[in-house]
Formats: C-alpha cells, sequence, structure tokens
C-alpha cells in the first residue's frame, strides 16, 4: 500500500490544501493529512481546531471513499512517517520560493530517513495563490474567509481566544 503523510500547520486549511490532497488521492491508496504543532507558534487555531476544520472540510471525500486519516503529531516529520508506515512526504508548492524551500527540507529529510521521497505537488490554477496567511488576515481583520476555504468548515467555531 502507497502511504503518504501530508504535513503542515494548516492553520487553517484552505481550498488549496484540499487541491493537494484531491492530486494526491490519484497517487497514493492512502493519504494521512498531518497536523504539526510547533511550540514556539501561537496559531490562530488549536490543534483541536484545526483538526475539526479538516475532518469537516474532507468529509465529502471521505464519504466518497476516499482513504483519509487525519492525525496531530509533535518532532520530525520522517519520525511521523515512520509511525504511519508511509513512505511518502506530500509538499503543496505554490511559487518557485515555495519550491525552493521545501527542497532544503526534503532532503534534510532523505539524509535523516532515506527510504522516504518528498512528492511536490501544486493547487489547482484558480486556488495556487490560497494560502492559510491570507485567510488568517482575512480573519484577523473581521472578513468572510469562506471562498478560501471548504463549503462546512467554518473557522469561527475554532478561534483561539
Amino acid at each position: 500500500m502507497r502511504i503518504a503523510l501530508f504535513p503542515g500547520s494548516f492553520d487553517p486549511f484552505t481550498i488549496g490544501h484540499k487541491d493537494v490532497v484531491l492530486a494526491s488521492l490519484e497517487l497514493f491508496d492512502k493519504v494521512i493529512i498531518a497536523v504539526g504543532y510547533n511550540s514556539s507558534k501561537k496559531g490562530l487555531l488549536s490543534t483541536e481546531g484545526r483538526l475539526a476544520i479538516i475532518e469537516e472540510s474532507i468529509a465529502d471525500l471521505k464519504a466518497n471513499g476516499s482513504n483519509i486519516e487525519v492525525i496531530s503529531y509533535t518532532g520530525l516529520t520522517v519520525d511521523a512517517c515512520r509511525k504511519a508506515n508511509a513512505r511518502f512526504i506530500i509538499r503543496g508548492v505554490r511559487t518557485t520560493a515555495d519550491f525552493e524551500m521545501e527542497s532544503v527540507i526534503a532532503q534534510a529529510n532523505k539524509r535523516l530517513c532515506p527510504e522516504i521521497s518528498t512528492v511536490f505537488l501544486n493547487a489547482s490554477n484558480e486556488n495556487s495563490f490560497v494560502s492559510s496567511t491570507i485567510v488568517r488576515d482575512i480573519v484577523l481583520n473581521g472578513g468572510d474567509p469562506s471562498e478560501f476555504m471548504s463549503p462546512g468548515a467554518d473557522i469561527y467555531k475554532y478561534l483561539n481566544n
């Protein structure tokens, strides 16, 4: 079984992230969306809120039989891969700057764990500009981020206070 881990902070999970998941499902038997925890960052959403929004965002995919799991993890991504029996890391890239940064991380991960490969995937053209940063800025300034998130994913239920 080809298992891939799609790690990220997902603060919050956007339609761009979902596009990457959709592309991943074409390549892998199982996709694990893994919310990484970084104690040095104060996010807009708690880990629990991020997990809930992801579950809301992918409910339609799961209902259609897609093999997707949502987890949280701490520590190294390669260790999360080992624990999940994933041999692939999925990284979404939007720009050449994203690719350059992600390429360096992929090289370090390969050195740490040679049996795990990183696969770079793009969001669809219409969603390639969407980022969690944009959505956070919209939310923090009182705007409506719904067009950048999956239907049914209500970020306002999960905001940190």
